[in-house]
């Protein structure tokens, strides 16, 4: 790479930067729905035609963010879990409650970013295959905690009612096929219960309600790991 295309590779870095920081903060004045690239265009000083040699449309714009986001709290959460691994080798409860709790720093921290991607949809957009891989990171690593306990046995698996139990050998074909379908039901069930707490806290149903929400969710969070089977180290 000659000097002059590298310096054109980096202000093409700088410049996507700047378009992309500029629309999160209409996120958080005007709301996803409401995100235009003429007026981003218009708040870095660029003509609209300039700003389409970046992003061609808003919803090419829309899914960056959107990728960007889930690859930030995916990053977030696969941070904690490898910081609880050192510190606690083999206590996979802990691991756990250590993404669950790093998730949700995430979303306390990013609300706007948390909106977009687990709020309500966004009118006219359709989320491409792209997103798919980002949007997976939290789950499958739950699922990984889960694994790495099972193999260790350190757990015990959580009833299955016999009338879940055609739906719960379908998820555990879909998204862990080596492990028994009573765990994947409850961690496709743990993994949504995770998100509703969150998105409680973080879109203000929990106001006057839950006052010590550190401890709150610290508790639900390890529930939900015991509720999934994983027994804490002894």
């Amino acid at each position: 790479m000659t000097t002059a295309q590298g310096a054109r590779a980096r202000a093409r870095i700088e410049i996507t930067a700047a378009i992309k920081d500029e629309a999160r903060r209409q996120l958080a004045a005007e709301g996803a729905a409401k995100l235009s690239l003429r007026a981003v265009a218009r708040e870095l000083g660029m003509v609209s035609s300039a700003l389409y040699r970046y992003f061609p449309s808003r919803d090419d714009l829309l899914t960056a963010l959107i990728i960007d986001a889930y690859d930030s709290v995916g990053a977030a959460a696969e941070r904690a879990h490898a910081t609880a691994e050192a510190a606690a080798p083999g206590d996979h409860l802990a691991h756990w409650t250590a993404v669950c709790r790093a998730v949700r720093a995430w979303a306390v921290d990013h609300p706007h970013e948390y909106a977009l991607i687990y709020g309500s949809p966004v009118p006219g957009y359709t989320a491409p295959q792209d997103t798919v891989a980002p949007a997976s990171r939290v789950g499958l690593l739950l699922v990984s905690v889960a694994r790495a306990a099972y193999r260790g046995k350190g757990i015990a698996l959580p009833p299955l009612p016999d009338a879940l139990r055609a739906e719960a050998e379908r998820l555990a074909a879909d998204i862990a096929p080596d492990l028994p379908p009573p765990l994947a039901a409850a961690l496709v069930s743990a993994w949504a219960e995770l998100f509703g707490l969150i998105s409680f806290e973080v879109f203000g149903q929990f106001d006057n309600i839950v006052g010590d929400r550190d401890a709150f969710f610290a508790t639900a969070a390890e529930r939900l790991g015991r509720e999934v089977g994983l027994l804490p180290r002894p």
